[in-house]
């Protein structure tokens, strides 16, 4: 009868093969072998023939094709009749690509599936760092840590990363590391846990790709970060101020009664992003990361939607605008780009039922003006409104000038105004100039060289009234050619 045994051959010390998996050896004729380049290999039944796929390895270009092809020969192997006993270093089960595989398709097919248990890398791994990994351990493979840009675990609980096998993959994990992790942060390799050769190595994360001693059987262990460094702890601490046992006025909110605090904090991250104060806008952010959380706690707690709903619905839509980074669409440049963004977004309007509404319906009325402005004549222009040269821009902006000037009455005047703002603005987006920043910074210049004037009046004994215009002018200009 066909039939698949999945062995663990243990973490590498011959004596901690199992009973179980040394008497299935002891009586088998042939055993496959994932790779040969494990110690417990020199340590198997001198009666059992050995072979292994390491020539699949030394031909493959990645490690998933090579995986595949052993997953189909193995199956293969698995369908005669006397089937096939494959064994891999480890358990069959833990950071093993291929028994999964292999399990799930016998099963498919009506093979007969053994499995034999081994001591995996981590029982060895956890005692040489004296380490109980509960409650909170994140078990991670190197190389999909080393292909990420940013660590896909809390950094506020401790991490193992399997499978360092070189330094070239050390390198990488260090620069995903980093992103989260300081360069002193301390860490710890580990190197053939569970053998007569195993080591500890105590680093700075900085150091882990310069080990002489990283291999086949090495691990890295990420101790954590202070608490509260991690997204999910904090929304923990939200959760706990809207708790029976919370705060009495984070209890009370609701979304229309923090309305107003969210729009303060997301000027006060503007104001932070104007003065370019980088300290300052950390803060901020975190003021305005507040706002929304405890809004998709309030959420959560009335059944409307979770922060993992918001979360999922921002990723999604992130993947689908823009199919030439996650898919195979080709796009040139920025134009490209954004002319590709509007076609997704007339598709996802016309999904939604909403073909019909206006390329600026989905733009909020109560945005700034400008901003506003700007962004009606942004989408209008990705659908061909615009004017071909910058020419018919400042033609427009001395038309209006002159429509200003001929106005009969405030109504008109008010209104030629409106069409002067609306006009500079269009330069600005010709310019390629965000016209709300550029006033705010405008607004800033003012009040810093006015405060100016006001610091120099003081100085004086003087009041503002009493200084004349000239005098003003000339401290505006001195504060202007040397701004403090």
């Amino acid at each position: 009868m066909p039939a698949i045994t999945l062995l663990g051959l243990g973490p590498g010390d011959p004596a901690q093969l199992t009973r179980e998996a040394w008497d299935v050896l002891a009586a088998a004729p042939e055993v496959w072998l994932r790779t040969k380049q494990h110690p417990t290999v020199a340590g198997l039944p001198a009666t059992v023939q050995v072979h292994s796929f390491d020539d699949l390895y030394e031909a493959g270009e990645t490690f998933e094709a090579v995986y595949a092809q052993i997953v189909e020969k193995v199956l293969e192997l698995g369908r005669r009749e006397q089937g096939v006993i494959y064994a891999v270093p480890g358990d069959p089960f833990v950071a093993e690509a291929t028994c999964p595989e292999i399990a799930a398709r016998a099963r498919q097919e009506g093979i007969s599936l053994r499995i034999v248990n081994g001591i995996s890398f981590l029982e060895p791994t956890f005692s040489a760092l004296g380490l109980d990994p509960y409650p909170r351990l994140t078990l991670i493979d190197a190389l999909l840590l080393g292909d990420s840009h940013v660590p896909a675990f809390p950094p506020d609980g401790p991490a193992l990363v399997a499978q360092i096998y070189s330094r070239l993959v050390a390198s990488e994990v260090k620069l995903t590391l980093n992103a989260v992790y300081p360069d002193e942060h301390p860490v710890r390799l580990v190197h053939a846990a569970g053998t007569p050769q195993e080591m500890v190595e105590d680093l700075q994360l900085h150091e882990i790709d310069r080990s002489e001693h990283v291999g086949l059987l090495t691990a890295l262990y990420v101790p954590p970060l202070r608490e509260g460094t991690s997204f999910e702890s904090f929304q923990e601490i939200i959760a706990h101020l809207r708790a029976p046992d919370g705060c009495p006025w984070d209890r009370e909110q609701t979304h229309l009664s923090l309305r107003a605090h969210l729009l303060e904090e997301t000027y006060e991250v503007l104001n932070a992003m104007d003065l370019e104060d980088g300290p300052k806008m950390a803060e901020e952010f975190g003021d305005l990361l507040l706002q929304i959380v405890l809004n998709a706690q309030i959420a959560s707690e009335e059944g409307e939607y979770s922060m993992t709903e918001i979360i999922q619905g921002i990723y999604d839509k992130i993947i689908r605008r823009h199919p030439h980074v996650f898919g195979d669409v080709q796009v040139a440049g920025v134009e490209g780009v954004l002319s590709n963004w509007e076609k997704l977004k007339a598709k996802e309007r016309e999904t939604k039922g909403e073909e019909k509404n206006s390329l600026l319906a989905s733009l909020p009325l109560a945005l700034p003006a400008l901003t506003l402005a700007q962004e009606f004549q942004d989408r209008a222009a990705r659908v061909g409104f615009d004017w071909p040269e910058i020419g018919g821009v400042l033609d427009k902006i001395a038309e209006e000038v002159q429509e200003i000037r001929d106005a009969r009455d405030e109504q008109e005047l008010a209104s030629e105004l409106g069409d002067l703002f609306f006009a500079l603005v269009n330069l600005a987006r010709w310019k390629k100039v965000d016209a709300e920043s550029a006033l705010r910074g405008c607004n800033l210049r003012f009040k810093q060289r006015f405060s100016y004037i006001e610091q120099k009046a003081r100085e004086q004994g003087k009041k503002m009234t009493e200084m004349t215009l000239d005098e003003m002018e000339a401290y505006w200009q001195e504060a202007k050619h040397n701004p403090s």
